[in-house]
Protein backbone atom coordinates (compact mmCIF):
# COMPACT_ATOMS: atom_id res chain seq x y z
CA UNK A 1 0.00 0.00 0.00
CA UNK A 2 1.56 3.57 -1.10
CA UNK A 3 1.60 6.47 1.65
CA UNK A 4 -0.73 8.58 -0.10
CA UNK A 5 -3.41 5.24 0.61
CA UNK A 6 -2.50 5.15 3.88
CA UNK A 7 -2.84 8.49 4.78
CA UNK A 8 -6.66 8.69 2.87
CA UNK A 9 -7.42 5.53 4.74
CA UNK A 10 -6.52 6.83 8.17
CA UNK A 11 -8.63 9.72 7.31
CA UNK A 12 -11.83 8.05 6.53
CA UNK A 13 -10.99 6.19 10.03
CA UNK A 14 -10.54 2.78 7.80
CA UNK A 15 -8.27 1.29 10.20
CA UNK A 16 -6.59 -2.44 9.87
CA UNK A 17 -5.38 -4.59 12.73
CA UNK A 18 -1.41 -4.47 11.78
CA UNK A 19 1.20 -1.67 10.09
CA UNK A 20 4.60 -2.74 9.71
CA UNK A 21 6.24 0.47 8.80
CA UNK A 22 9.76 -0.54 7.03
CA UNK A 23 12.79 1.10 4.89
CA UNK A 24 15.31 3.61 4.95
CA UNK A 25 13.54 6.55 4.94
CA UNK A 26 12.37 7.42 8.30
CA UNK A 27 9.66 10.31 7.33
CA UNK A 28 6.54 8.24 6.03
CA UNK A 29 7.42 5.99 8.92
CA UNK A 30 7.42 8.64 11.45
CA UNK A 31 4.55 10.41 9.76
CA UNK A 32 1.94 7.65 9.07
CA UNK A 33 3.07 6.19 13.07
CA UNK A 34 2.44 9.89 14.12
CA UNK A 35 -1.05 10.13 12.28
CA UNK A 36 -2.04 7.11 14.24
CA UNK A 37 -0.62 7.90 17.34
CA UNK A 38 -2.44 11.44 17.42
CA UNK A 39 -5.72 10.93 15.58
CA UNK A 40 -7.33 6.78 16.08
CA UNK A 41 -8.22 7.54 19.79
CA UNK A 42 -9.47 10.80 21.57
CA UNK A 43 -7.41 12.85 24.36
CA UNK A 44 -9.36 10.69 27.12
CA UNK A 45 -9.44 6.90 25.63
CA UNK A 46 -5.66 7.39 24.69
CA UNK A 47 -4.93 7.26 28.50
CA UNK A 48 -6.31 3.75 28.73
CA UNK A 49 -6.02 2.19 25.39
CA UNK A 50 -3.07 3.47 23.81
CA UNK A 51 0.37 1.99 24.51
CA UNK A 52 4.02 2.99 23.13
CA UNK A 53 6.75 0.77 23.50
CA UNK A 54 10.50 0.81 22.36
CA UNK A 55 12.38 -2.57 21.00
CA UNK A 56 15.15 -2.24 22.85
CA UNK A 57 12.84 -2.68 25.73
CA UNK A 58 10.22 -5.16 24.85
CA UNK A 59 10.23 -8.42 22.98
CA UNK A 60 7.57 -10.08 21.50
CA UNK A 61 5.79 -11.75 24.02
CA UNK A 62 5.28 -8.32 26.05
CA UNK A 63 3.97 -7.03 22.59
CA UNK A 64 1.52 -10.10 21.87
CA UNK A 65 0.73 -9.97 25.37
CA UNK A 66 -0.67 -6.13 25.10
CA UNK A 67 -1.97 -6.44 21.86
CA UNK A 68 -4.26 -9.06 22.60
CA UNK A 69 -6.02 -6.85 25.19
CA UNK A 70 -9.63 -5.34 24.39
CA UNK A 71 -9.90 -2.29 24.52
CA UNK A 72 -11.41 0.25 27.75
CA UNK A 73 -15.30 1.72 26.93
CA UNK A 74 -14.02 2.54 23.55
CA UNK A 75 -13.55 1.12 19.41
CA UNK A 76 -9.78 0.37 19.36
CA UNK A 77 -7.26 0.07 21.51
CA UNK A 78 -3.51 1.23 20.11
CA UNK A 79 0.14 -0.06 20.22
CA UNK A 80 2.57 1.43 18.65
CA UNK A 81 6.07 -0.23 19.07
CA UNK A 82 9.30 2.48 18.09
CA UNK A 83 12.70 1.33 17.12
CA UNK A 84 11.18 -2.63 16.47
CA UNK A 85 14.51 -3.05 14.46
CA UNK A 86 16.29 -3.47 17.85
CA UNK A 87 13.69 -6.20 19.01
CA UNK A 88 15.76 -9.72 18.95
CA UNK A 89 13.61 -12.31 17.24
CA UNK A 90 10.80 -10.23 16.14
CA UNK A 91 9.44 -13.49 13.91
CA UNK A 92 8.32 -14.65 16.67
CA UNK A 93 5.78 -12.01 16.42
CA UNK A 94 4.54 -14.12 13.75
CA UNK A 95 1.42 -16.29 15.37
CA UNK A 96 -0.47 -13.28 16.44
CA UNK A 97 -0.11 -11.91 13.19
CA UNK A 98 -2.02 -14.72 11.65
CA UNK A 99 -4.49 -13.66 13.72
CA UNK A 100 -4.65 -10.24 15.11
CA UNK A 101 -7.09 -9.06 17.00
CA UNK A 102 -9.44 -6.64 14.97
CA UNK A 103 -9.89 -4.40 17.75
CA UNK A 104 -6.29 -3.26 18.11
CA UNK A 105 -4.24 -1.28 15.90
CA UNK A 106 -0.80 -2.20 16.17
CA UNK A 107 2.10 -0.09 14.88
CA UNK A 108 5.33 -1.63 14.16
CA UNK A 109 8.44 0.77 13.26
CA UNK A 110 11.10 -1.26 11.88
CA UNK A 111 13.43 1.73 10.65
CA UNK A 112 16.50 1.11 8.12
CA UNK A 113 15.82 -1.92 6.73
CA UNK A 114 14.38 -4.04 4.06
CA UNK A 115 12.14 -6.71 3.95
CA UNK A 116 11.93 -10.03 2.39
CA UNK A 117 8.44 -10.06 1.16
CA UNK A 118 8.79 -13.66 0.16
CA UNK A 119 8.90 -14.56 3.84
CA UNK A 120 5.71 -16.20 5.61
CA UNK A 121 6.30 -13.23 8.63
CA UNK A 122 5.56 -10.64 5.91
CA UNK A 123 3.57 -12.49 4.07
CA UNK A 124 0.84 -12.64 6.92
CA UNK A 125 0.69 -8.77 7.60
CA UNK A 126 -0.06 -8.48 3.85
CA UNK A 127 -3.02 -10.48 4.73
CA UNK A 128 -4.54 -9.53 7.25
CA UNK A 129 -2.66 -5.60 7.58
CA UNK A 130 -0.49 -2.82 5.85
CA UNK A 131 3.06 -3.81 5.12
CA UNK A 132 4.77 -0.17 3.81
CA UNK A 133 7.92 -0.20 2.90
CA UNK A 134 9.18 3.27 3.15
CA UNK A 135 12.47 3.68 0.40
CA UNK A 136 14.96 6.38 0.44
CA UNK A 137 14.42 8.69 -1.91
CA UNK A 138 17.67 10.08 -4.66
CA UNK A 139 19.24 13.16 -4.26
CA UNK A 140 18.63 13.68 -7.58
CA UNK A 141 14.74 13.16 -7.08
CA UNK A 142 14.39 15.57 -3.47
CA UNK A 143 14.09 19.25 -6.37
CA UNK A 144 10.78 17.41 -7.53
CA UNK A 145 9.79 16.08 -3.62
CA UNK A 146 10.03 19.56 -2.83
CA UNK A 147 7.67 21.09 -5.02
CA UNK A 148 5.01 18.06 -4.78
CA UNK A 149 5.17 18.83 -1.40
CA UNK A 150 4.50 22.35 -1.27
CA UNK A 151 1.55 22.20 -4.13
CA UNK A 152 -0.02 19.73 -1.38
CA UNK A 153 -0.55 23.07 0.54
CA UNK A 154 -1.12 25.29 -2.18
CA UNK A 155 2.38 26.72 -2.68
CA UNK A 156 4.83 26.65 -6.28
CA UNK A 157 8.31 27.36 -6.11
CA UNK A 158 10.78 27.95 -8.83
CA UNK A 159 13.42 25.10 -10.51
CA UNK A 160 16.07 27.23 -9.12
CA UNK A 161 14.32 27.67 -5.66
CA UNK A 162 13.93 24.05 -5.28
CA UNK A 163 17.26 22.77 -6.24
CA UNK A 164 18.67 25.80 -3.58
CA UNK A 165 16.53 23.94 -0.84
CA UNK A 166 17.87 20.37 -2.00
CA UNK A 167 21.15 21.13 -2.15
CA UNK A 168 21.53 23.18 1.26
CA UNK A 169 19.36 20.60 3.25
CA UNK A 170 20.33 17.60 1.68
CA UNK A 171 18.35 14.32 0.95
CA UNK A 172 16.63 14.00 4.98
CA UNK A 173 12.79 14.74 4.60
CA UNK A 174 12.28 15.04 8.15
CA UNK A 175 14.62 18.11 8.13
CA UNK A 176 12.90 19.40 4.86
CA UNK A 177 9.83 19.25 6.03
CA UNK A 178 10.85 21.28 8.89
CA UNK A 179 12.43 23.93 7.00
CA UNK A 180 9.50 24.13 4.89
CA UNK A 181 7.15 24.55 7.70
CA UNK A 182 9.19 27.49 9.20
CA UNK A 183 9.01 29.13 5.64
CA UNK A 184 5.48 28.94 4.86
CA UNK A 185 4.80 30.73 8.40
CA UNK A 186 6.59 33.74 7.27
CA UNK A 187 4.61 34.12 3.48
CA UNK A 188 0.72 33.97 2.31
CA UNK A 189 -0.78 30.93 0.95
CA UNK A 190 -0.38 30.25 -2.62
CA UNK A 191 2.67 32.13 -3.35
CA UNK A 192 5.17 31.38 -5.48
CA UNK A 193 8.44 30.67 -3.59
CA UNK A 194 11.85 32.02 -4.94
CA UNK A 195 15.52 31.75 -4.42
CA UNK A 196 15.06 35.80 -2.65
CA UNK A 197 12.58 34.14 -0.43
CA UNK A 198 14.92 31.00 0.74
CA UNK A 199 17.53 33.39 1.06
CA UNK A 200 15.77 35.59 3.90
CA UNK A 201 13.75 33.16 5.09
CA UNK A 202 16.42 30.22 5.61
CA UNK A 203 19.55 32.20 5.25
CA UNK A 204 20.78 30.06 2.04
CA UNK A 205 22.77 32.88 0.00
CA UNK A 206 21.16 33.04 -3.88
CA UNK A 207 24.60 34.60 -5.15
CA UNK A 208 26.80 32.12 -3.02
CA UNK A 209 25.54 28.45 -2.97
CA UNK A 210 26.80 25.29 -5.23
CA UNK A 211 24.01 25.83 -7.78
CA UNK A 212 25.60 29.58 -8.72
CA UNK A 213 29.13 27.81 -8.68
CA UNK A 214 28.21 25.00 -11.18
CA UNK A 215 26.74 27.70 -13.54
CA UNK A 216 29.88 29.85 -13.39
CA UNK A 217 31.73 26.86 -14.07
CA UNK A 218 29.33 25.75 -16.94
CA UNK A 219 29.28 29.11 -18.49
CA UNK A 220 33.32 29.57 -17.94
CA UNK A 221 32.32 32.66 -16.17
CA UNK A 222 36.11 32.48 -14.26
CA UNK A 223 35.24 35.87 -11.63
CA UNK A 224 31.78 34.61 -10.52
CA UNK A 225 33.32 31.04 -10.14
CA UNK A 226 36.07 32.68 -7.85
CA UNK A 227 33.78 34.96 -6.26
CA UNK A 228 32.13 31.89 -5.16
CA UNK A 229 34.74 29.75 -4.21
CA UNK A 230 36.43 32.63 -1.88
CA UNK A 231 33.11 32.92 0.06
CA UNK A 232 33.31 29.23 1.07
CA UNK A 233 36.48 29.65 1.67
CA UNK A 234 35.31 32.34 4.42
CA UNK A 235 32.54 29.81 5.68
CA UNK A 236 33.54 26.05 5.21
CA UNK A 237 31.34 25.02 7.53
CA UNK A 238 28.19 25.53 5.38
CA UNK A 239 30.20 24.49 2.15
CA UNK A 240 32.13 21.68 3.02
CA UNK A 241 34.60 21.18 0.46
CA UNK A 242 33.51 17.20 0.14
CA UNK A 243 29.71 18.27 -0.41
CA UNK A 244 31.11 20.25 -3.15
CA UNK A 245 32.76 18.27 -4.79
CA UNK A 246 30.25 15.71 -4.81
CA UNK A 247 28.06 17.82 -6.66
CA UNK A 248 30.26 18.68 -9.14
CA UNK A 249 31.32 14.97 -9.66
CA UNK A 250 27.77 14.00 -10.29
CA UNK A 251 27.72 17.65 -12.41
CA UNK A 252 30.08 17.07 -14.70
CA UNK A 253 28.99 13.22 -15.11
CA UNK A 254 25.96 14.24 -16.70
CA UNK A 255 28.12 16.62 -19.06
CA UNK A 256 30.15 13.31 -20.22
CA UNK A 257 26.27 11.84 -20.62
CA UNK A 258 25.10 14.59 -22.57
CA UNK A 259 28.00 14.10 -25.16
CA UNK A 260 27.56 10.58 -26.04
CA UNK A 261 23.43 11.42 -26.40
CA UNK A 262 22.39 10.87 -30.09
CA UNK A 263 18.40 12.87 -29.11
CA UNK A 264 19.73 16.07 -27.62
CA UNK A 265 15.98 17.44 -27.93
CA UNK A 266 15.04 19.12 -24.49
CA UNK A 267 12.45 16.12 -23.68
CA UNK A 268 14.97 13.53 -23.71
CA UNK A 269 17.92 15.42 -22.73
CA UNK A 270 15.69 16.42 -19.28
CA UNK A 271 14.58 12.76 -19.12
CA UNK A 272 17.74 10.97 -19.64
CA UNK A 273 19.97 13.50 -16.97
CA UNK A 274 17.07 13.67 -14.74
CA UNK A 275 16.73 17.48 -14.77
CA UNK A 276 13.92 19.60 -14.72
CA UNK A 277 13.42 21.08 -18.36
CA UNK A 278 14.32 24.69 -17.55
CA UNK A 279 17.79 23.78 -16.88
CA UNK A 280 18.89 22.01 -20.46
CA UNK A 281 20.08 25.19 -21.78
CA UNK A 282 22.31 25.56 -19.61
CA UNK A 283 23.59 21.66 -19.94
CA UNK A 284 23.90 22.92 -23.23
CA UNK A 285 25.97 25.95 -22.29
CA UNK A 286 28.52 23.61 -20.86
CA UNK A 287 29.03 21.06 -22.84
CA UNK A 288 29.95 23.82 -25.93
CA UNK A 289 32.44 24.75 -23.50
CA UNK A 290 34.13 21.43 -22.57
CA UNK A 291 34.86 18.52 -24.82
CA UNK A 292 34.45 15.29 -24.40
CA UNK A 293 38.45 14.72 -23.48
CA UNK A 294 38.32 17.64 -21.09
CA UNK A 295 35.59 16.46 -18.79
CA UNK A 296 37.09 13.48 -18.63
CA UNK A 297 40.30 15.06 -17.49
CA UNK A 298 37.68 17.14 -14.65
CA UNK A 299 36.48 13.54 -13.76
CA UNK A 300 39.78 12.39 -12.65
CA UNK A 301 40.31 15.80 -11.03
CA UNK A 302 37.57 15.60 -8.85
CA UNK A 303 38.69 12.26 -7.71
CA UNK A 304 41.78 13.62 -6.91
CA UNK A 305 40.61 16.32 -4.86
CA UNK A 306 37.84 14.27 -2.72
CA UNK A 307 40.93 12.32 -1.76
CA UNK A 308 42.84 15.39 -0.91
CA UNK A 309 40.14 16.86 0.72
CA UNK A 310 39.92 13.74 3.55
CA UNK A 311 44.04 13.81 3.88
CA UNK A 312 45.45 11.91 1.11
CA UNK A 313 48.38 13.29 0.12
CA UNK A 314 47.52 16.78 1.73
CA UNK A 315 49.34 17.53 5.50
CA UNK A 316 48.35 21.26 5.31
CA UNK A 317 46.54 22.93 2.41
CA UNK A 318 42.72 24.04 3.41
CA UNK A 319 39.72 23.22 2.12
CA UNK A 320 39.23 26.47 1.02
CA UNK A 321 42.33 26.20 -1.09
CA UNK A 322 42.33 23.34 -2.75
CA UNK A 323 38.65 24.47 -4.15
CA UNK A 324 40.56 27.24 -5.85
CA UNK A 325 43.10 25.09 -7.21
CA UNK A 326 40.71 22.55 -8.47
CA UNK A 327 38.38 25.20 -10.34
CA UNK A 328 41.74 26.89 -11.76
CA UNK A 329 42.45 23.42 -13.12
CA UNK A 330 38.87 23.08 -14.29
CA UNK A 331 38.69 26.71 -15.64
CA UNK A 332 41.98 26.50 -17.74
Amino acid sequence: MKFEQIQSDLKNKIYYPVYFLAGEESYYIDTISDIIEKNVLNETDRDFNQTVVYGRDTNPLEIISLAKRYPMMASHQVVIVKEAQSIQKIEELEPYLANPLESTVLVINYKYKKVDRRKSFFKKIEKKGVLFESKKIYDNQIPAWINNYLQNFGYSITPKASIMLAEYLGSDLSKIVNEIGKLVLNIPGKTEINDDLIERNIGVSKDFNIFELQNAIGSRNISKANRIANYFAANPKENPLVKTITILFGYFSKLLIYHQLKDKSKNNVAATLSVNPFFVKDYQIAARNYSLGKLTSIVSLLREYDLKSKGVNNISTSDGELLKELLFKILH
